[in-house]
């Protein structure tokens, strides 16, 4: 998993409340486990028409938003299912960091766990970062200072300090499993050794 330290980005905006799984990256995307080539399928449904066109408007498929790595979204983002191609959507597409005034629990871990940083603030923050995105003006996030930078403001986040550290050192569950290679090797030696019978296959 890609560390994240600090990112810069002019912010895409979807001012949608509510958005769900299943609009983030729909059921027809959910075939594959890979975490690859899904960004195609990202908000499919909104960002193309029934032939398969984009549709021009769609501020995804926008110049300069559609190489934005931050979405700035309404309340309750990633609701619904807890399909975790929904963050590995996200990821595929460019976007790294998700800001919005609340998110379903599920999703929130999820992206935490993918490489994804989730930050809740206030929702009146929320919308003056969203006249960044109108105004194409980049803002920054710096997790290992937990600030938003935009302007010549500096917004304050909170995160969960594991969560923080597993980011900041590209650590996903494999990895921290890994971590503790030599512990579960000793485990397993002891294992073998004093309840041989455990390990026999029939």
């Amino acid at each position: 998993m890609r560390k994240f330290l600090k990112l810069k980005s002019i912010p895409s905006y979807l001012s949608l409340q509510n958005i769900d799984t299943d609009m983030i990256v729909p059921k027809q995307f959910l075939k594959t486990i890979k975490r690859t080539g899904l960004g195609k399928g990202l908000f499919y449904e909104m960002r193309f028409n029934e032939n398969g066109k984009e549709i021009k408007d769609f501020v995804l498929n926008t110049e300069p938003y559609k190489f934005s790595k931050i979405l700035i979204a309404g309340k309750n983002f990633g609701c619904g299912s807890s399909r975790e191609h929904a963050p590995w959507a996200l990821l595929d597409f460019g976007i790294s960091c998700v800001i919005s005034s609340s998110f379903a629990d599920i999703f929130y871990n999820n992206c935490f766990k993918n490489g994804i940083l989730p930050i809740r603030i206030n929702e009146e923050i929320v919308l003056e970062l969203a006249e960044y995105s109108k105004r194409k003006e980049e803002i920054e996030i710096d997790l290992e200072n937990q600030e938003i930078k935009f302007g010549n403001k500096n917004q304050k986040f909170e995160v969960d300090p594991f969560k923080k550290k597993c980011l900041m050192e590209g650590l996903d569950d494999v990895a921290l499993s890994m971590e503790k290679i030599n512990l579960i090797d000793s485990f397993e030696k002891k294992i073998k050794e004093s309840r041989p019978w455990l390990l026999k296959n029939d």
